[in-house]
Formats: C-alpha cells, structure tokens, sequence
C-alpha cells in the first residue's frame, strides 16, 4: 500500500470541437482518510492557474470565470466541460489537499480536433496542351474547417506524387474565425499525351488519438490536348456489300484532341473533286446519297491542325455493286394465238454473279433461269411477265424488267345462261360470259337492257327481258366478236308449267306400269297353280315377246342443209317431246 498523496489522471484527454469534455481526478489517501479539500485549475495563456472549482465537505464553490456555465461536477469530482472549441485547448489541473498527508496535484491536457470535410478537387477547366513549354496547373484541392491543420497529398493513378520533375504543389493554410483551418494545395505538372487517361485525386491526412487517418477526394481527368498522329478512314457499315441505291458514310476519324478540320475529296481522272460541302460540319462524316456504278473510286480524307497548321491524309477505295442492262426477249415477236408457244429470254450484266426468277402478272413465281417456256397459250394465260435479275452475294441488289405477252384471237363464249327455267311474262336476266383479245363486244338476237363489265380479259353482259311466247319457241343467241372473228351461241328458255305437266305424265305413265306388271304376274301364278299353263320344254312359249306390228310405219327425215339456229332450237324442242312421248 502507497504510504502517500497520489493523484492519477490522464495526461491527454482528446474532445471533438462541439463535444464534452470529461476530465477524471483519481487520487489515494493512505488509510482511507478523508480529502480536505479539492481545487480545480486550468492554465492561462501565461501560464497562471485559474481556479475553477473548490470543493470541501461542506459544499462546492465555483469561481467566476469564463467557463462558468459550461463546467459542471461529477459525484466522483470529475470536471465536464462541455461545447468545447478551439480556445478550450489548454491544461487543466487537479489539487488536493489531505490534511498531515499534504497536498497533490496532477494536470491534463485537454486536446481538440476537428475532421476535417472530404476534400473538394477542381480540376483545369480550360485543357493543357502537350506543347506548352511551361508547367501547367492540373487540378487544386481544398480542405475546409479542421482542427488542427491537416496535411494535403497529390496521386496519379493511385500514386502518390513528390515535388520532383517539374512537379510542384503549392499549399495556402487559412484559419477562420471559428479557429477552424482551411487548408488548399494546387499541383504543377507537365503533360504528355497519355495523361489523356490519367486521373488524379488529392488525399487530405489528420490526427485522432494517436493515428493518422485519411480522407480522399473523387478522381479527376483533365483535357489534354496534343496533335494528330494516326487518320483512319472506313465505309460504313463495313460489314456488308454496297450495292446500288444505298446511302454510304465515309467516316474519317483522328486521335487528336481537339479534334482536326476535316476536307473530303474524290479522285478523278486528272485532279481531286472536292467534297467537304457535303460533309457534315465539325464531324468528319461524309454521306453519300443513292450511290450507283459513277459513285465507285478512290476517296480522301485530309484533317489540319489548327495548332501548328499540320495535315495528314488517308484514302479509302469504294466499290459500289450493280446491275445494269437487263434485258428481256421474246420469241416470236409476231402476235400469238390461242394454242402457240413463245419462249421468254433474259440477261444482264454486273460484277457479280447473277441469277433469275420469272413470275406472271399476279406476282407468282413461274420459273428459274435466263428462259421461260410456255406453250399452249391462251386468252387466260398472263398478258404480262417479270424477270427479276438478282446478285445472290450482294444482298438486296435486283432489278426486274417486264414483258408483254398478249394472245389475239376470236371471242370464246365460256359461259351462259342455259338452259334457264322461266315463265311467260317473267322479266329475267340472260347472261354471257366471253373472252378475247383484243376485247369483244356482245350483241344479242332479242331486245332488252343490256350491262356490261369486265374482269380479267373478260366481258359479261347481262340483258333483262321479258318473257314472251315467241321467246319461249326461239330462244334468244348470244354474239360475241371482234376483228378477228365472232362466236356464238344459243340460250334456251324452259317453261316451267309445261316442264311440270309432262313430268306429271310421265310419274302417272310408271304407275300404271307398275300396277299392269304386278297384275301380269298374279295371274300367270293363279294359272301356273291351276296347271293350265305346261311347263314342259317342247311347249314352253315366250309369253313377254308379242309379234311384231305389221302395220307399224317408220318415216325418217333427212335435211342436208340446216341453219345452225334451227338445229338449237330443234334440240330443245325434241327434248320436249321425247318426255311428252314418254
């Protein structure tokens, strides 16, 4: 056991500017006597004790100071301070007196701080250039209200920098009214043109309790600027081929910064055509509209340097891919008839190879190949066929070339109304349907309102009539012709009355029939029973044969020359007594 005094507090206490501040007073009287008083002090910037506190066992006092108000007790005699600042930065000491033990004493010192904020990094706005014979400013860094100073550090891509090399920090250390510092640093360095990449950042270094700690601002990049060493020049899109019609960019592109004026040009014959007026400005892009065969050749791309006035140039060569010259034959060339064969043929020309396809008027494909065939042409077949020409290698490149096939001939009738049911007075409508080139016209052999239209090479017309008795025996024709001949044919008018009256007879005319045989039959059974009718070979008789009608006379009627409405209307009208006979 200590046979003395003792007193023990921390030799430094370390507070946040803004924080409380406490302060422990540890001490050992032997033999557990009691204190007799204790005094708390503080050390002026003279370095004269200040009493704060007196504490005895009769009570506390507190001295009128500048910390009254802020300073309080704890029940162990610690000292709190709190709101500490910058001026609170200072020793404050213990005292206690133990009667026959004596008086002890120990001090603290109280120690403040401040984090300083993230530092904030500016880099050069307007840009340095490679050729700059002086050591430009990179960036400048700024750290504000920290306590006590702190110390500011420049990196490179990671790396700390050091004044070396043209390399140069400049530091400005400003205390604020708060007491608080701000600390700014500027860096000088030189520049090639790889720092083009370079970032840069500044790290701001302080003290808390016995380490150091670090603070980084964000990475810069700064401008640099140096010439041009590599053009290049390339068609866009380069991954397929141009072909005619399409829109082509030319794209010249420079790794200088600033970027070079740029000029376009076109090799001719004997000079250099130049484009730069259809370039888009400040861009280096130049486009080619609707490119054809005139548009392949050489083209040049030239960039200035507005710096030291330097130029370079690069070339690219443009193939633009075609086909011209298509061309479609047909043989013969003389008019067709129904019934011919013509042959179709087809060629052109390009750079690359070629193939074709024919297809007919309504777009379907009817065949491959430099020829189509066709045979057996009619009004029906398609006045019109395609070839079209395309370049398997060169997607999209085709061009197609029409020819006309038109089939002449006669009017064939390919459609009427006949025969046609009808009863007398009706108004009906009769029609005909015929095909030809060139186009026919349709007359008919009776009056009424006729309309006409057409669809596909074809006419129809439709004519209303009423239906007479004279209509009913003849019929009405129906005439389709044009210059190359006529057709014609007949429509038949049925009464529908008389129609159904002769099929009455003939639906009476079975039954009869019917009834007749069943009869027949029950009596040749009634007599077969009876044994009135033998059955023996010899006299067997064929009972169903009668003998042949002896006053039976057949007349035949021979005409050599009949006009070909006669022989229409004779074939209906024999249909009409063929079912009246029946």
């Amino acid at each position: 056991a200590a046979s003395k005094l003792e007193i023990s507090m921390p030799a430094v206490v370390e507070v946040e500017i803004g924080d409380k501040a406490r302060i422990e007073c540890n001490f050992y009287i032997p033999e557990n006597a009691s204190y007799t008083y204790i005094d708390w002090f503080y050390m002026d910037r003279s370095n004269k004790q200040v009493r704060l506190y007196h504490v005895t066992a009769s009570g506390i006092l507190e001295d009128d100071t500048d910390y009254k108000g802020r300073l309080s007790l704890g029940e162990d005699k610690a000292l709190s301070l709190s709101s500490v600042t910058v001026q609170d930065a200072r020793t404050f000491m213990c005292q206690v007196g133990a009667g026959s033990y004596g008086v002890g004493e120990n001090s603290t010192e109280l120690s403040v701080y401040k984090v300083p904020k993230t530092p904030e990094i500016e880099p050069n706005a307007g840009g340095i250039s490679v050729r700059s014979s002086e050591v430009s400013e990179i960036a400048r860094c700024l750290s504000r209200n920290s306590f006590p100073p702190p110390n500011i550090t420049w990196h490179k891509n990671g790396e700390q920098l050091h004044p070396q090399d043209k390399v140069t920090m400049q530091s400005t250390l400003t205390r604020e009214s708060s007491g608080l510092y701000t600390v700014s640093s500027t860096l000088y360095a030189p520049v090639a043109r790889q720092d083009r990449h370079s970032r840069y950042h500044c790290t701001v270094h302080y003290w808390l309790q016995g380490q150091r700690h670090a603070l980084q601002s964000k990475e810069v990049k700064v401008k640099v600027f140096y010439p041009t060493e590599r053009l290049k020049l390339q068609v866009m899109p380069s991954s397929v081929p141009v072909k005619e019609g399409d829109n082509v960019k030319l794209v010249c592109e420079a790794d200088g910064n600033p970027p070079p004026v740029f000029s376009f040009f076109k090799k001719n014959p004997d000079d250099w055509q130049d484009l730069s007026s259809l370039a888009e400005p400040d861009s280096g892009v130049l486009i080619l509209h609707g490119v054809n065969k005139s548009s392949s050749g050489t083209y040049r791309c030239q960039s200035l340097d507005l710096d030291d006035m330097s130029q370079k140039e690069e070339d690219v060569d443009l193939f633009v891919n075609y086909i011209e010259g298509v061309r479609v034959k047909r043989e013969p060339s003389s008019t067709l008839q129904e019934g011919d064969s013509v042959k179709l043929s087809c060629d052109a020309h390009s750079p690359v190879a070629l193939i074709y396809q024919w297809k007919d008027g309504k777009g379907t494909k009817v065949g491959d190949g430099n020829h189509l065939v066709l045979k057996n042409l009619t009004f029906e077949t398609s006045k019109t066929f395609s070839c079209k020409v395309m370049a398997p290698s060169v997607p999209g490149l085709e061009q197609s070339k029409q020819v006309s096939v038109p089939v002449e001939g006669k009017p064939r009738i390919v459609a009427i109304s006949s025969p046609l049911y009808v009863r007398q007075d009706e108004v009906v409508n009769l029609t005909c349907k015929a095909i030809a080139f060139p186009q026919p016209t349709v007359q008919w052999s009776i009056n009424g309102t006729a309309h006409e239209y057409e669809d596909n090479q074809h006419i129809t017309s439709n004519l209303t009539v009423r239906v007479s008795h004279d209509l009913l025996q003849v019929g009405a024709m129906c005439r389709a012709s044009n210059r190359l001949g006529a057709s014609e044919k007949h429509i038949q008018l049925v009464d529908q009355k008389s129609t159904a009256e002769s099929q009455g007879v003939i639906i009476v005319a079975i039954i009869v029939a019917i009834l007749v045989v069943a009869v027949l039959g029950a009596v040749i059974y009634f007599l077969h029973k009876k044994g009135k009718i033998p059955c023996g070979r010899a006299r067997k008789q064929d009972i169903t044969k009668p003998e042949a009608r002896k006053d039976k006379i057949v007349v035949e009627v021979k005409s050599d020359k009949l006009s070909e409405e006669a022989g229409l209307l004779q074939g209906a009208n024999g249909e009409k007594r063929a079912a009246a006979d029946q």
